[in-house]
């Protein structure tokens, strides 16, 4: 069964498959296409966000990332969508947790993790307390915009998943701090080894966005 995946940045996300695809089995046959794909530092550098874009922060081919506006993407993330249904996919998962508007045409399931993430979260927080790790400073609002109006309250901390593993540290000693009863790492780019650390350092439970994507398409198509 193949599978379609779009990353907001560039692919393939050697970075997200190693947690991903042991989840998915042998079945299943993960068929990549990137938003960026193609494109140079310099090109990628001209969109960056505007005063009012929604920002996003993905990872790029060379091992760096880089924080783009959400306008600047939309009609290149419909093209990947395209080029992987013409290739037979059965699904096609957003590898982002960011929240998208609801433009794109497909004749197959998209998933999108933040529409999972906002569900367990509420449903699994027995207080309506999240701490939300997200990946820049600049996203810091947006996570009060996606999950304020869903739980009673929500602490934001920012920690770049591209980065050294002490940012994401750092954020789970803040966190630690916090009466919250659950964490979401709100960012493809977050490893089972940042989770590990956070759950360690916490002694909170912690949703992880890749992990949850993952186990959720296995479930639609019952893999």
């Amino acid at each position: 069964m193949k599978i379609g995946a779009v990353t907001i940045g560039q692919s393939p996300r050697v970075d997200v498959t190693p947690d991903i695809l042991p989840i998915f089995g042998e079945k299943a046959e993960l068929i990549q296409a990137g938003a960026l794909d193609g494109l140079t530092r310099e090109e990628i550098t001209q969109m960056a966000p505007a005063k009012d874009d929604y920002v996003l922060v993905s990872r790029l081919n060379d091992g760096t990332f880089a924080k783009f506006g959400e306008s600047f993407i939309l009609k290149r993330m419909q093209e990947c969508v395209k080029r992987l249904e013409e290739q037979g996919v059965s699904l096609i998962m957003v590898l982002c947790g960011g929240t998208f508007p609801d433009v794109f045409e497909a004749g197959v399931p998209i998933v999108y993790p933040a529409k999972i993430l906002n569900g367990l979260a509420k449903a699994l927080s027995k207080n309506s307390n999240i701490v939300v790790i997200t990946p820049d400073e600049d996203q810091v609002q947006q996570a009060y915009d996606q999950w304020g109006p869903i739980m009673k309250k929500v602490t934001p901390i920012a920690a770049n998943p591209y980065g050294k593993m002490e940012e994401v540290e750092k954020a789970a000693e803040k966190a630690k701090e916090t009466d919250a009863d659950l964490i979401v790492m709100d960012c493809i780019g977050y490893s089972r080894q940042a989770k590990q650390l956070v759950r360690s350092i916490t002694d909170k439970p912690v949703l992880l966005c890749r992990t949850a994507l993952a186990r959720t398409v296995c479930e639609l198509l019952d893999l």
